[in-house]
């Protein structure tokens, strides 16, 4: 409840924001072969279709929503997931960029999951870096920290080299001994309107850590996924 009135809070801040600055709106598309999230699968190892619907204003202010299909597992009654999320970003173009924000994580299906984050991000030309906190991390009481790093580079061609880092540490990976680090290495395409982008994922989670999973749900073993992705209005460029 706490974290929903806080989200009611800043989402009547942003209407009030919205109501005196000019704004777009946008929404992307991607079939992916796995949902990948800090190196865990969240659909069992298949296919997820994600969408998301954004408004942007001139004022650096932005909100919107973000929805996927997810399978956690036999027991585990929770088919969607849909992401809630507001913040600023600013800076200038081809310099030092930020954005702060929150995201609310819901599983429709099982209220009793959801959590939020609060988030800082800083991009520099081809690196970009981010802060993610929760202090009720999948709504178990413990907190939780990510640490991520993002490195892009422009190929010939319409390709991109893209690689990533992360780290989760906090409470809850503490208490289980299992702080870890997430990685992946892609390349990406632009045809035309579309990004397509292949990459491989893993973790430093082995078969001792208590979170680490070879099954298909909430699996954690290196893997290569494919996405197809676009995103509306279509540019006429």
């Amino acid at each position: 409840m706490r974290n929903m009135r806080i989200l009611a809070a800043i989402g009547l801040l942003g209407a009030v924001t919205a109501a005196n600055a000019e704004g777009e709106v946008s929404s992307t598309w991607t079939l992916a072969s796995d949902y990948d999230f800090r190196g865990f699968s969240q659909t069992a190892k298949d296919p997820a279709i994600q969408g998301s619907i954004d408004f942007a204003t001139d004022t650096g202010w932005y909100v919107g929503a973000w929805g996927s299909n997810v399978d956690f597992g036999p027991g585990v009654d929770i088919d969607l997931e849909v992401d809630l999320y507001t913040g600023f970003s600013g800076g200038e173009e081809g310099g030092l960029g930020w954005d702060a924000g929150l995201v609310y994580y819901a599983y429709p299906d099982e209220s009793d999951a959801n959590y939020a984050e609060i988030y800082g991000k800083l991009s520099y030309g081809m690196f970009s870096g981010g802060l993610f906190y929760s202090n009720d991390w999948l709504n178990l009481g413990d907190s939780s920290i990510y640490a991520s790093g993002d490195f892009g580079v422009p190929l010939p061609q319409n390709f991109s080299l893209n690689l990533h880092a992360g780290y989760s540490f906090g409470e809850f990976f503490e208490d289980l001994d299992t702080e870890y680090f997430d990685y992946s290495v892609g390349v990406g395409y632009t045809a035309g309107n579309f990004e397509l982008a292949l990459k491989y994922v893993d973790t430093t989670l082995d078969s001792g850590d208590p979170i680490f999973s070879s099954a298909d749900a909430n699996n954690t073993e290196g893997r290569v996924i494919f996405t197809v992705a676009t995103t509306f209005p279509w540019s006429n460029q």
